[in-house]
């Protein structure tokens, strides 16, 4: 580490070892990975009544940092512990991945604004984590856990898929569909984010509370699950909506090129976007749709079989990856989203 001027030292001097090219992407994936990963676990710590298993934060019970024999909370207390040690690994996850965008794509500033943005959210996270014990998994900070994590699921997402665009210098972000497509899109990411508001109102209104001495919203379950139901009927219209006008503006693309443009063979000299972009863009769309589809299956089944676990779970881990899903497409309206 080399000094500063006036004998001090600084990070800004630190030189870090270059992350290889070809481990950028398996970093990122892993640090997008994890984070859906402490999606699962937290959704097993609430479906077997294991949320107080350690009843305090940040240590576990009694003043130590980990379970210790003579708590009352039996085996909960070991699922509870094994979630939270998870808090460790995404850090390191996080900190590999801002460090591989860092050394290897040193130019993308945002994609190192990003890096950051994901470490101190899960320091955040880990603080709101706190809270819901402290509060007794009050079901509104429990909602607001996930729905935060969902966040750096999405943030985890946009660094994976600005990745794919190597070092700069870059193009400015540029719109690869008409604006009416685009304004469509975000405003069915934005009502599919509202899904996933809903989703955790109807759980924080259920049967699985975490433990067996946590209160519920107060909601009726009934009517929130059917508002819940209403509001995916609305988001699958849109998502069918996004997918026709991406149909339609590659069938533009198509007629470009049968007209004597290069769209056809992938690569335009007038910024128009190509074949490879706009396939792209489809298929990401495509993927939303088939999730929401699936996603939508597993709500009524489980709400018509009486919420059991297993189902459950499977709702809260297409949750996430339907997250995934709608930023990938989102970000796929744009070359160099970010």
């Amino acid at each position: 580490m080399a000094g500063s001027p006036g004998g001090r030292h600084t990070l800004r001097h630190v030189r870090l070892p270059v992350c290889r090219p070809e481990w950028v992407r398996p970093l990122l994936l892993a640090n997008l990975v994890v984070e859906i990963l402490i999606i699962v676990t937290g959704g097993i710590v609430r479906l077997t009544g294991s949320g107080l298993g350690c009843p305090d934060w940040p240590t576990c019970a009694q003043g130590s940092l980990v379970p210790v024999a003579t708590q009352n909370e039996g085996f909960h207390r070991f699922i509870e512990f094994g979630n939270r040690t998870l808090t460790g690994v995404l850090i390191v996850a996080a900190v590999l991945a801002l460090w591989a965008v860092r050394t290897a794509l040193p130019r993308r500033r945002r994609l190192h604004q990003l890096g950051w943005a994901m470490i101190v959210g899960i320091l955040l996270e880990a603080i709101v984590g706190g809270i819901t014990v402290w509060t007794g998994l009050n079901p509104l900070i429990v909602a607001f856990h996930f729905l935060s994590t969902l966040v750096l699921v999405a943030i985890a997402t946009a660094m994976l898929r600005g990745a794919q665009d190597g070092d700069g210098p870059l193009d400015e972000r540029v719109r690869l569909v008409p604006a009416l497509t685009a304004r469509l899109a975000w405003i069915t990411y934005a009502v599919g984010g509202l899904v996933l508001v809903l989703g955790t109102i109807v759980t924080g209104s259920g049967p699985h509370s975490g433990d067996k001495l946590s209160t519920r919203t107060g909601f009726d379950v009934r009517t929130v699950s059917w508002l819940h139901a209403d509001v995916v009927m609305l988001f699958i219209g849109l998502l069918v909506a996004v997918l026709v006008a991406v149909r339609l503006a590659k069938g533009a693309d198509r007629a470009v090129g049968a007209d004597g443009g290069s769209g056809g063979s992938g690569g335009r000299s007038d910024g128009a976007p190509t074949t490879a972009e706009l396939a792209r863009l489809g298929r990401s769309w495509t993927s939303v749709l088939h999730l929401s589809l699936l996603q939508g299956a597993i709500g009524y089944l489980q709400y018509f079989t009486g919420v059991p676990i297993l189902l459950v779970l499977a709702h809260m881990l297409c949750a996430a990856l339907l997250a995934v899903a709608l930023t990938l497409g989102t970000l796929n309206l744009y070359r160099h989203p970010v």
